[in-house]
């Protein structure tokens, strides 16, 4: 690899890692989609995970998660001291990962405010329904409409507020600006750097790299399921030709 992409984890900070990902293998069926994957994800760092469609960044996501597709062959996962990667999917999210995915699964039949109580039915708990609601006052003045009505933008706030209601420590986003009016990116973007303000870590892929890269502290490029670059967001807006090959951008 050109040595003008090469930045690895070691060189991004000497802060221990909260999240720390180590050489992880995953399959789908016999497609081997996640090849060799380390990252590195510091305390309330917000990290872009970064490539062109079918490089491997959703598959990382849900291989964290421990959602058990991808199927993880190989590898380490740890968070805040805890080994993931011995963890089943509801044990992780007990330890603290949450995972919002592109489709953000709002259930139908609830209200925006059920939607929220079900996410509190089991412990730990997280942020109270009235702080979610200082958070998102849309999804407060909708308390009572039902989730799977809310316009394209309210149900992606409602899938990060339902995350947030549980006692969460990392929060995985999925292309959370998928459908969005730039309008409506900008308020997304703005409820991040809150969250961010609280101490929780968070990781996002998003097509839209350059607004991922403006709201990141860093950045890890993937290529066919294996990383390429790890290094400052910063690094990545400044490098015309690292764009260009690998985010087509």
């Amino acid at each position: 690899m050109d040595s003008a992409f090469d930045k690895s984890a070691n060189h991004a900070t000497s802060a221990p890692a909260f999240l720390s990902v180590w050489d992880i293998q995953a399959y789908y069926g016999e497609s081997y989609i996640v090849q060799g994957v380390s990252l590195n994800v510091h305390e309330g760092e917000i990290l872009a995970l970064l490539g062109r469609n079918g490089a491997g960044k959703t598959s990382t996501l849900r291989s964290i998660a421990r959602l058990g597709n991808p199927r993880v062959t190989h590898g380490e996962i740890w968070l805040d001291h805890k080994p993931l990667h011995s963890m089943n999917a509801w044990q992780a999210s007990q330890a603290g990962i949450a995972l919002v995915p592109e489709d953000r699964r709002i259930i139908a039949g609830l209200t925006v405010e059920e939607n929220l109580k079900l996410a509190q039915i089991a412990p730990p708990s997280g942020w109270s329904i009235d702080r979610i609601y200082e958070l998102f006052p849309r999804l407060g003045e909708r308390r009572r409409q039902e989730g799977v009505t809310l316009s394209g933008g309210e149900q992606q706030m409602l899938a990060i507020a339902r995350a947030l209601a549980r006692d969460i420590k990392v929060l995985l986003l999925d292309e959370p600006y998928e459908g969005l009016a730039p309008v409506i990116v900008q308020e997304i973007e703005k409820t991040l750097n809150v969250i961010k303000s609280q101490g929780i870590t968070t990781v996002i892929v998003e097509q839209n790299a350059i607004a991922a890269l403006n709201l990141a502290d860093r950045a890890v490029i993937l290529d066919s399921g294996a990383v390429v670059f790890d290094g400052s967001a910063r690094d990545v807006l400044d490098n015309a030709e690292l764009r260009s090959e690998y985010l087509a951008i």
